[in-house]
C-alpha cells in the first residue's frame, strides 16, 4: 500500500479502490473491443509462433501481467491505447504487421532514366514492394539536363528527369496502377509530380488510381538541406495548391512527406528533429486551413519522413512520441474529427550519415540495427542504407544486401509477429514521454518567434541544428563517442575491398542527345502557349497544377516550367545568419 493511501482518510481511500476498479475495468473493456475489431481484419497467418512454437499474441497490455497495477492501467489507457487507436502511441494500425508488413522501399537513381528504369526492375524482381525516385542534383534545383549549370552533374547523383519524355522511361513497362511510388524532391517538387501524373495518365492511369508520395517539404530545405527555388511564402502556396488538387483529384496519393530525415542528417538532435518536423507539418495544415480546405478533407493524405540513427532505444521513443504528438494536436488544436487525421503514417530510412568510408561493410551491421529500431517503431515504410553509399551510388549487390536485411527482419527475426513488443519498457516509456516534453518546450519556442517562417528567416532553426552538428563532431573528434572503425578500432594500412558503382560522362551525353530530340519533335508553339498560361495562372493567385499539366503534355521542360513561376514569384537567396 502506498504512503498516500495509508494517510488518506477512509471516504478518500474508497474513491481511489473505485477510481483503479474503474481503470481495469475500462482497460479490459477497451481491449475486447479491440479484439473484436482484429478478428474482423485479414492476417498474414493464421497462426504465430516464436521459432520454438509457442503462441504469439497480436497484443500485450498490463493485463497480461500475473498481478495487474491499476496505476499501470490507468497509465496505458491515458498516454498509450490500443494500436490503431487514439492516441496512436503503439502503433496507427489495429493489427500492424500482423496483417501487411511494412512497405520495402529501396531508395534508388542514377544515370539516364532508363538506367534507372533497369535497376527499379531488378528491385520488384527480388522482392521490392514500393519504389522510391533519387533525383539528380540538376533536377533537384529545377535546371534541365542541358543547361549550362548542369554540367559535370548530370545523372551522378541520382536520376536525369527534365521532361515528360524522362518520367515516361523512367517508368516503361512499370505498373503506376500497381506500384506505389515515392519522390524525393522539394523546390520543383510540383513540377515532377506533374510529370509523373501525365506519365501514368500515357500509360491509361488515372490521377485517382495512383499511390505514392512526393516529399514536397519545402520548409525543412530552408531549414537544414538548401534545396529551393521560390521564396518560402510563393513556396507554401505551391505546397497548398498541390494539397487541394490532389484532395479532390488524386485521394489516395500523398502531396507531402514531411520530411525530419534531412534535419537529422544536418546534425539535429531526436528532440530537434522530432519538434522541428512537427511543427512544419502543423505549419502545412493551418496554411491549408487558412485556403478554406476542411482538415479531414487533407490531413488523412499527409505523410511523415524520419531518420532512424543510432542510438536504438531513443528512436523508437521518437516514433512512438510523433503519433502521440500529431494525433492530439490534429483533434485538439485544429479540430480534426476523423482517426484518419489523427494518424500519423511513417516512411523511415536508415541514417546516411552514420555511414562510415572507413570498413564500409560496418554499415551494414549498423542499418540491420537502424532498421530494426525503425520496424519496432512502428514504420509504415522502410529504405535500408547500402554499404557503399559514402564511397559511390550502390551497386546492384549493395542494394541487394540492403534490401535482404529488410526481409531477414520481416520473415526471420520475429518482430513483426506481435504490435509494439516494446510497449511498457520503463525505458522505452519514459524515453517517449520524455522526447514528447522537450518537443513541446520547442514548439513553445518556435511560437514565441512567430512561427515557422519568421524562425527561418531570423535564422533560429540554421543556428540550432549547426550547433548540434558541432558538438557532435567535437565529440567524435575527441573519442568521447566512439565510431566504430574511424575513431577506434582502427586498421592501418586496411584496403577497400567492395566493388564501386561509376557513372560515366556518356551518360550525361546520352541524356543531352535525348532533350535535344525531345525539343526536335515538341510543337514549340504550343509550349510557348501553354508556359505563358501557367504565368498567367500563377499570376492571378489560381491553383497552377491544371496548367501546369498541359505545359507538361505539350512536353514543356522542368526548367522552362519553373522559370514560368519564377518571373512571379522570383527566386530566393538565403540571408547570411553566421
Amino acid at each position: 500500500m502506498s504512503t498516500i493511501e495509508r494517510e488518506s482518510p477512509p471516504e478518500e481511500l474508497l474513491e481511489q479502490i473505485a477510481d483503479k476498479r474503474r481503470e481495469l475495468e475500462a482497460l479490459e473493456a477497451s481491449l475486447e473491443a479491440w479484439y473484436a475489431c482484429v478478428q474482423r481484419t485479414p492476417q498474414r497467418s493464421p497462426r504465430f509462433t516464436t521459432v520454438s512454437g509457442v503462441e504469439v499474441k497480436p497484443l500485450y497490455t498490463p493485463l497480461d501481467r500475473p498481478e495487474v497495477d491499476p496505476f499501470e492501467a490507468a497509465f496505458y489507457n491515458e498516454r498509450l491505447g490500443h494500436p490503431g487507436e487514439f492516441p496512436f502511441t503503439r502503433g496507427p494500425y489495429s493489427t500492424m504487421y500482423r496483417t501487411r508488413f511494412w512497405t520495402k522501399r529501396q531508395f534508388a537513381g542514377f544515370g539516364t532514366a532508363e538506367e534507372t528504369n533497369q535497376r527499379y526492375k531488378f528491385l520488384l524482381a527480388r522482392g521490392q514492394t514500393g519504389l522510391s525516385v533519387a533525383f539528380d542534383f540538376p533536377t533537384l534545383m529545377g535546371y534541365d539536363s542541358d543547361h549550362p549549370r548542369s554540367l559535370g552533374e548530370v545523372g551522378r547523383c541520382g536520376v536525369a528527369v527534365s521532361s515528360l519524355a524522362d518520367m515516361e522511361a523512367l517508368f516503361a513497362e512499370i505498373p503506376l496502377a500497381e506500384v506505389s511510388v515515392s519522390m524525393t524532391i522539394n523546390g520543383p517538387a510540383i513540377i515532377l509530380f506533374a510529370f509523373y501524373v501525365i506519365a501514368a495518365e500515357k500509360q491509361g492511369v488515372s490521377a485517382d488510381k495512383l499511390r505514392g508520395t512526393v516529399q514536397n517539404d519545402i520548409l525543412k530545405e530552408y531549414q537544414a538541406q538548401h534545396a529551393w527555388v521560390y521564396p518560402p511564402e510563393p513556396a507554401l502556396r505551391l505546397i497548398v495548391d498541390m494539397i487541394e488538387w490532389c484532395s479532390k483529384s488524386a485521394p489516395k496519393y500523398n502531396p507531402i512527406s514531411i520530411s525530419g530525415y534531412h534535419i537529422r542528417e544536418a546534425g539535429a538532435t531526436a528532440p530537434q528533429e522530432l519538434a522541428y518536423t512537427l511543427r512544419n507539418g502543423f505549419e502545412y495544415v493551418e496554411r491549408a486551413i487558412a485556403r478554406g480546405l476542411a482538415v479531414d478533407d487533407f490531413a488523412p493524405r499527409l505523410s511523415f519522413f524520419w531518420d532512424v540513427h543510432n542510438d536504438f532505444f531513443e528512436e523508437i521513443a521518437k516514433l512512438r512520441a510523433a503519433r502521440r504528438i500529431w494525433a492530439r494536436r490534429l483533434r485538439d488544436v485544429y479540430g480534426a474529427t476523423s482517426p484518419e487525421s489523427w494518424r500519423l503514417r511513417t516512411h523511415a530510412q536508415t541514417a546516411g550519415v552514420t555511414l562510415t568510408a572507413q570498413q564500409p561493410e560496418n554499415n551494414i551491421v549498423r542499418v540491420a540495427y537502424q532498421a530494426l529500431a525503425a520496424v519496432l517503431g512502428g514504420t509504415q515504410s522502410l529504405h535500408t542504407n547500402s554499404m557503399d553509399e559514402t564511397l559511390a551510388l550502390p551497386t546492384e549487390k549493395a542494394v541487394q544486401v540492403a534490401l535482404r536485411t529488410q526481409q531477414i527482419l520481416a520473415y526471420e527475426s520475429g518482430v513483426a509477429n506481435t504490435i509494439d513488443p516494446l510497449a511498457g519498457s520503463y525505458y522505452v516509456e519514459a524515453l517517449t514521454d520524455e522526447l514528447e516534453r522537450e518537443a513541446e518546450e520547442i514548439f513553445a519556442e518556435v511560437d514565441r518567434l512567430g512561427g515557422v517562417v519568421p524562425g527561418i528567416q531570423s535564422g533560429y532553426f540554421q543556428r540550432e541544428i549547426t550547433r548540434s552538428a558541432q558538438r557532435q563532431q567535437r565529440e567524435i573528434e575527441s573519442g568521447d563517442r566512439t565510431i566504430v572503425g574511424v575513431n577506434d578500432f582502427v586498421v592501418e594500412g586496411e584496403e577497400l575491398e567492395i566493388p564501386l558503382l561509376r557513372v560515366t560522362e556518356e551518360a550525361e551525353t546520352r541524356q543531352r542527345g535525348r532533350m535535344a530530340q525531345m525539343r526536335a519533335a515538341r510543337d514549340e508553339a504550343r509550349v510557348a502557349a501553354e508556359l505563358a498560361e501557367l504565368h498567367g495562372a500563377a499570376e492571378r493567385g489560381e491553383n497552377v497544377i491544371p496548367a501546369m499539366l498541359e505545359a507538361v503534355r505539350a512536353y514543356a521542360t522542368l526548367y522552362e516550367i519553373r522559370h514560368a513561376m519564377e518571373e512571379v514569384f522570383g527566386a530566393y537567396r538565403e540571408p547570411v545568419f553566421f
